[in-house]
């Protein structure tokens, strides 16, 4: 058993499941992998089966009735991870998004440098995002200006999706209460990180956008952090 943990949520990525896994594992550093797929009609969940014998005691999945969110994904795979008892968590994409090479770069923030949660930042340093188009990437860095402005939280990446987790944090963070599932989820979980007075380190990353699958980006995500961070702010989480 490794001492990290990566979780992968998926919907529909049977064109890039295989693929990630195999790349997750090519890394220098052991990690164990935990899929929660939200009972994908592609078969994801059927292609992670079939790895399962390749990596014993390395290669999870957990298969949920149905989608539920992004946020719920990740917090049953928070709960599942606490309980093995895995020193540290990683959030990552099956899309190649969040490039696998970086993973140690995350861990070796938190394992060797100290902090409490390390962030796989786009904006830490300039804006580093590839084939987006130029709205969606204005859209996500204005976001994350937006949530800095409204919160005054330190963070360049708020709405990061590739982040680093000791389990000390999590269990710190009291999940069940964690109000949003879907793109403020992640604004979410950094501002309670932040307000128990983790550390918290930004780590310059490339950020790719997906060449296979489709993206789960919609409309009602991005009303839900524009909205939901004013009311983050106004319940003033915890002091």
């Amino acid at each position: 058993m490794s001492d990290a943990l990566v979780i992968i949520p998926t919907y529909n990525e049977k064109e890039n499941i295989e693929a990630i896994v195999k790349a997750v594992f090519s890394q220098k550093k052991a990690f164990d992998i935990l899929i929660v797929d939200d009972n994908s009609p592609d078969g994801t969940a059927e292609i992670v089966k079939k790895l399962m014998p390749e990596f014993p005691n390395q290669l999870f999945l957990e298969v949920r009735l149905k989608k539920n969110g992004l946020g719920t994904a990740y917090i049953h795979g928070f709960k599942w991870a606490i309980v093995r008892k895995y020193d540290y968590i990683v959030e990552m994409d099956a899309d190649f998004s969040h490039d696998p090479k970086d993973l140690i770069r995350l861990y070796d923030a938190c394992h060797k440098e100290g902090a409490d949660v390390a962030i796989g930042s786009r904006y830490s340093q300039g804006v580093n995002v590839v084939k987006w188009p130029m709205k969606r990437v204005l859209l996500s860095y204005l976001a994350s200006k937006y949530v800095r402005f409204i919160t005054g939280i330190p963070i360049h990446d708020t709405t990061a999706g590739f982040v680093c987790w000791k389990r000390k944090v999590l269990e710190t963070i009291q999940l069940d209460k964690i109000k949003f599932i879907g793109y403020a989820f992640q604004i979410e979980m950094k501002f309670i990180a932040w307000k128990h007075h983790f550390s918290i380190k930004e780590v310059s990353v490339i950020f790719t956008d997906r060449t296979l699958g489709t993206s789960k980006m919609s409309g009602n995500i991005v009303y839900e952090a524009l909205f939901g961070v004013l009311k983050m702010r106004l319940r003033g989480l915890p002091k």
